[in-house]
């Protein structure tokens, strides 16, 4: 009986994440197969095209949408963001997790707090003051606002990480002869490689794509990101849409965080099984 019971709990995950997996992939496969379907046929709903063409990838890369710049303004705007963002997330919550001071919650209710202001709340303002300073259409209007909101979620990620890991780290590095910033850059940090790498990539995630706050700030289709780039494909004519170029560019946006998550999650499985405290 335990033996069929194991059996029938060891099927029922299995099912479990094909399902989870079916669930989560089918929009993808289905944005791929639209993308490499004729712009005749795009409204066929056969799990395979009956005529696979990538005439829609090459109308991605024309060089009158400016496709191929929009992705480089994606890797500057996100790769920037998430740099930033962690620099100071990784101080600012190592404190925060280490340091014992009156209002240390409050601090922490109000960072999370800021992260839950809506953005089309703020993006008016942020459009009238980037106007007044001379900041429309650069790198920087797009940068500091998708920084507001990506350092409450990394502060408060890394914060529960460090504040799990032991002091008696810090304190045997101590007595060792290291000083408080050698335990931090020696010891610390890495241990700490799966909480920032899991932060990087969720960070990087948002920056990248992040449309409402580009839409705004940017009306030159040479600093455009890559989310306001597919949103202004055009037709043929006035009124069509092109559907099959639009899943073509979102397949192309989507692969590089998929190569991403799969070089941090190594990564991430390796600071793992390194990190550990000796009883």
């Amino acid at each position: 009986m335990k033996k069929f019971q194991k059996k029938l709990g060891n099927t029922s995950s299995v099912v479990g994440i094909i399902a989870i997996v079916v669930f989560c992939l089918a929009p993808f496969y289905w944005m791929f197969v639209s993308s490499i379907r004729p712009a005749t046929k795009i409204f066929e709903t056969s799990l395979w095209p009956s005529e696979v063409s990538f005439e829609n990838y090459g109308a991605v890369f024309d060089p009158s949408r400016g496709f191929g710049r929009a992705l480089i303004n994606s890797v500057i705007v996100a790769g920037t963001t998430t740099i930033l963002a962690l620099l100071v997330a990784t101080f600012a919550a190592y404190a925060l997790a280490r340091l014992e001071f009156r209002g240390k919650t409050f601090i922490l209710t109000v960072i999370v707090a800021t992260s839950m202001f809506p953005i089309v709340a703020i993006v008016v303002p942020l459009l009238q003051l980037f106007t007044g300073i001379g900041w429309i259409n650069t790198y920087q209007s797009m940068i500091l606002p998708s920084l507001s909101f990506a350092l409450p979620l990394a502060v408060w990620n890394l914060h529960s990480f460090f504040r799990q890991m032991p002091r008696e780290l810090e304190q045997a590095a101590m007595i060792d002869g290291c000083t408080p910033g050698q335990a931090f850059r020696k010891i610390i940090m890495p241990l700490a490689a799966p909480g920032v790498f899991t932060t990087a990539i969720i960070v990087f995630i948002n920056a990248w794509n992040e449309f409402m706050i580009a839409v705004t700030m940017v009306n030159d289709q040479a600093m455009q990101t890559a989310p306001v780039a597919i949103s202004k494909f055009g037709g043929v004519s006035q009124f069509e849409t092109p559907y099959g170029s639009q899943m073509a560019a979102g397949i192309v946006v989507t692969i590089p965080l998929v190569i991403l998550v799969l070089v941090f999650q190594r990564r991430i499985v390796a600071g793992l099984a390194a990190g550990g405290v000796k009883s």
